[in-house]
Order: C-alpha cells, then sequence, then structure tokens
C-alpha cells in the first residue's frame, strides 16, 4: 500500500511539474519577445481549454459517462462572473479580490446547475445522457440570448423580450443585453491566474479521483451491478462527479469572460461544437488521463495557428494530425504495440533472460 500511494503521489508531482514547466518556458519566451502577439492572445483561452480538458475528463475518463453539456456550464459561470463583476467594478476596486470573488460565484453557480440538471439526468446512460446533456447547453446559451438586465436607480430590471421593455429611468445602465451579451467586463484575467487555477483544477481533480469517492467512482463505472450489490450509493457518487466538473467547467468561463471586453453567448463560444472540441481534447489525450488531457489541449489550441501560414490547407492538415493521432493512440494494434514493447516489459525480459543465461 505504502508502495502504491508514494507511486501515486509521484505521478501527481510529474503532472504538478509539466504545468509550471510549461509556465516557466513561456514566461522565458515572453521575456525574450519571442512569442508574437497572436500567441500571447492564445494564453489564458489555453488554459481555460486544458482546465475544461481535466474536468470533462473526470465525467467521462472516471466516471465512465458521456457528457456534451460542459460548454453550458461553462456559459453559466462566464456570465455569472462577468454579470458580478461588472455590477461591482465600482464597489470593489481592487481587481484580485473583485476576481476571487467573481470566480466563487462563478463555480457555485455553474456547481448548482450542475446538481439540478444531474438529478434527473444521471438517470440516463450513453447516447441519452449524451443527446439530453447537448440539449441543456443549447438551452443556457439561448436563454442568456434572450435576457435583458438593466440597473437604474429603481433597482434592477429584468426582461425576456427586449430592451426597451425595461423601462429604465435615464440614468439607467444596461447589464446584459440580449444577443449582445455583457460589455465591459473587466479584464482581470492573465496567464498566471490562469496557470494557477490549472494547479488547483489538477488538485482538485487527482485528489478525487485517489480518494475513497474516487474509488468508489470508478467502481460504477468498471461495473455498476457490483457496486451497487456492495451498498455503493450509486446516485450519489455520479452526482459527486458531475457537480465537481460542472464547478470547475463554470471556473473556466469565469477565466474566459474577464479575458474578453464582450461576453455573448455566441455558438461558436458556448456552442456544441465546443462541448464536442472538449470532448475531443479528452478523448485524444486518453480517457481518464490527465496529462494527456493538458498535452492534447496544447497542442491541439496552437497546432491551428501555427499551421496559419498554410492559408486553406491548414484545416486539412488539422484534420489528418486529428485522425493520425487517434489512430497511433487508440487502434488495437497501437495499443498492443505499447504494451509489448513498453520499457517495463523489456526491462523484465532482459532481466530474465540474463537470470536464465
Amino acid at each position: 500500500m505504502k508502495l502504491k500511494t508514494t507511486k501515486l503521489t509521484k505521478n501527481n508531482l510529474i503532472t504538478y511539474g509539466f504545468v509550471i514547466a510549461l509556465f516557466a518556458v513561456v514566461q522565458i519566451f515572453l521575456s525574450a519577445g519571442k512569442v508574437s502577439s497572436l500567441m500571447q492572445g492564445l494564453l489564458v483561452p489555453l488554459c481555460v481549454y486544458v482546465i475544461l480538458a481535466i474536468s470533462l475528463n473526470l465525467v467521462v475518463g472516471i466516471s465512465g459517462e458521456l457528457s456534451l453539456g460542459h460548454a453550458g456550464f461553462m456559459c453559466v459561470g462566464a456570465f455569472a462572473s462577468a454579470f458580478f463583476s461588472k455590477c461591482t467594478v465600482d464597489l470593489i476596486p481592487v481587481a484580485g479580490l473583485r476576481f476571487l470573488i467573481a470566480l466563487l460565484i462563478g463555480a457555485m453557480a455553474a456547481a448548482i446547475f450542475g446538481i439540478l440538471i444531474g438529478i434527473p439526468v444521471l438517470r440516463l446512460r450513453g447516447d441519452y445522457l449524451a443527446i439530453v446533456t447537448l440539449a441543456f447547453g443549447e438551452i443556457i446559451k439561448n436563454i442568456a440570448n434572450v435576457l435583458f438586465v438593466g440597473k437604474d436607480s429603481n433597482g434592477f430590471h429584468f426582461s425576456i423580450k427586449d430592451a426597451v421593455s425595461l423601462n429604465m429611468e435615464p440614468d439607467g445602465v444596461m447589464l446584459i443585453n440580449g444577443p449582445q451579451g455583457i460589455t465591459g467586463t473587466p479584464g482581470d484575467s492573465s496567464f498566471l491566474i490562469g496557470i494557477l487555477l490549472v494547479l488547483v483544477t489538477l488538485f482538485v481533480v487527482l485528489n478525487l479521483i485517489n480518494s475513497r469517492d474516487g474509488r468508489a467512482i470508478m467502481s460504477i463505472r468498471d461495473n455498476r451491478i457490483a457496486a451497487e450489490s456492495v451498498g455503493i450509493n450509486i446516485t450519489k457518487y455520479k452526482l459527486m462527479a458531475f457537480t465537481v466538473s460542472a464547478a470547475l467547467a463554470g471556473a473556466a468561463g469565469v477565466l474566459y469572460a474577464h479575458n474578453l471586453s464582450t461576453l455573448t453567448a455566441a455558438p461558436k463560444n458556448f456552442g456544441y461544437n465546443m462541448s464536442i472540441m472538449i470532448l475531443v481534447f479528452v478523448v485524444l489525450g486518453g480517457i481518464g488521463n490527465m496529462r494527456g488531457s493538458i498535452i492534447s489541449a496544447v497542442l491541439l489550441t496552437l497546432l491551428p495557428e501555427l499551421l496559419r501560414g498554410l492559408s486553406d490547407y491548414r484545416m486539412l492538415i488539422y484534420s489528418i494530425v486529428l485522425i493520425v493521432m487517434m489512430l497511433f493512440n487508440w487502434s488495437p494494434g497501437a495499443i498492443e504495440l505499447r504494451k509489448r514493447y513498453s520499457p517495463k516489459r523489456l526491462l523484465s525480459k532482459n532481466k530474465a533472460a540474463k537470470e536464465v543465461e
């Protein structure tokens, strides 16, 4: 047991060290002026995608459920936090404190939605669960697009029709303007904050996986009937994984919202394509492999920009790389080759051969 614990700790420290080393390398390149303005603009979104990939891997890889509503939880966190920050930008002048409170609000709002959606939805399995969670993401996005909120001397005004129907006083200010979203959110996000959130996400997920609750969640994934027969509460543990994942997605939404001057619930930001893209990060990096999720999120985010000089061919090359990596990672032949020629197996073979000699 002690050997196993030491191995897990070592593996987790390698993952944390990988993220810190990546941050250090980027900082060196930034200080040397070797990073273009376009790539600098991708640093915070990169952290957002990594957080989303790790949190979705908790549901898909550890819990074994296929969820396609991750962009919806991200949208909840983004709009809840941006609304708070815009309302309190004058009341809380300290950017760090304001962002911390906004982060807690965004994560809590997403977690509440995770519980509300998870209780009825997690009774479903497989494709049915995927379809329902996908529908949830679309519903959240559409609600954000028809929501009008303003504030004047009389307080807050809400409408789902248009801005005129708010009937605000002349001193009124629009906070959420329907399809135009929220304008003027404080730009409190940074690459350093993004990396810290990635480390926090890793800490939460890895500690959950290696805990008693995590083992219960994985037992449900491996054999639901056997887990239920020994008294494991299926609903409780599935809802736990789903809620934690939703809260982390909401935190990613907070980071995303505070990196933009205008936040809109556009299909490219919070649509089903975003959920599919996050799922691609998880599958490509390895289901249940957190380090793989980080690497795939980084590579697939940077690759289209690195290939931008190839104009019309860049998306073709991007697609080919995806197919090749999937074949290499997940084809039965590739998996068998990795097992056969793994360093541990080769070492054990050499040791056995020497003993025979």
